[in-house]
């Protein structure tokens, strides 16, 4: 007999999240946003290059939770990844698989419970807009891994998933992008400017520079084999999305709270536990949030 495919519940319906959920239904999984208090479903509009679509999300409150959930997609911003999981406080425990599909790391660090399966996913999609719309600007490789084997359903699921792949240790593939938003997202993000303007300005490839060199000279101290080189990585990135808006620069020109906190903050904050110092992302995040983490 076929194995029925898990039902997902999802904190955090906005692009990447929606993305997620539209491939996963696609692959017959079913999804359900997690609310704060009960609300109609969700229905969103997917504007893909040669076509649109339409998916409809039921909604979820606490209050509504009848069992233990098995599966627990996050993709809120990080910012906002505590409150998110107030919402299913009580309902996940060690049997809970845990996606985590967000920008940067240790958002879910000590919040999830003892024994909890958790898998990362990394993309190089690109999505924009605001629910209930959401463009999808590329439809780029994605990761799903931090298992030694894909779960039964990840076979399935790539069938409808463009450009998915499995990665067992997916923690360079982790450290490559972090880097890559470390540098292009708040570069951007203060000096207003799209991704290409780190290829054609002289000064903010020199920031880039700089900020790279002491990404790696960090990375290679947390794992000796890491490859370093990441500025002609970082700048490929810049010039491949060169008229794209960073998510990091779309935050702050809508004053909303960036995830500099879970990227460069979380590069600083190993770099603390290794007695180290990287003062560029360190000024980074004084002028982007007006104070260093602690």
């Amino acid at each position: 007999m076929t194995e029925s495919l898990p039902h997902w519940h999802l904190l955090g319906a906005g692009n990447m999240g929606t993305l997620a959920a539209w491939y996963l239904t696609r692959a017959g999984h079913t999804v359900s946003v997690v609310t704060d208090s009960p609300a109609p479903p969700q229905h969103k509009t997917l504007i893909f290059a040669e076509h649109n679509a339409s998916l409809t999300l039921p909604c979820v409150s606490p209050s509504q939770f009848h069992s233990t959930i098995t599966h627990l997609l996050v993709a809120s911003k990080t910012p906002y990844t505590e409150a998110a999981l107030r919402r299913v406080n009580g309902h996940l425990d060690s049997m809970t698989l845990v996606l985590r599909f967000q920008n940067g790391m240790g958002a879910l660090d000590g919040r999830l419970p003892p024994g909890a399966t958790m898998l990362e996913a990394i993309t190089t999609s690109a999505v924009k807009g605001q629910s209930p719309q959401h463009t999808i600007v590329a439809e780029n490789t994605t990761w799903l891994g931090g298992l030694p084997q894909p779960p039964a359903w990840f076979e399935g699921l790539q069938r409808h998933w463009p450009n998915l792949c499995w990665e067992a240790d997916i923690r360079w593939v982790q450290w490559k992008k972090l880097v890559a938003n470390a540098v292009i997202n708040p570069l951007t993000a203060l000096h207003d400017v799209p991704n290409g303007a780190l290829v054609s300005d002289p000064s903010l490839q020199q920031q880039a520079r700089a900020l790279c060199a002491e990404a790696d000279t960090l990375l290679t101290a947390l794992d000796s084999r890491w490859p370093g080189n990441s500025f002609s990585a970082v700048l490929q990135v810049a010039r491949d999305t060169a008229g794209n808006t960073s998510s990091m620069r779309a935050d702050r020109q809508r004053g909303a709270t960036t995830e500099i906190e879970a990227i460069n903050g979380w590069l600083l904050r190993q770099a603390q536990r290794h007695g180290m110092d990287l003062p560029s992302h360190r000024r980074l995040i004084e002028a982007l949030s007006g104070q260093a983490p602690t």
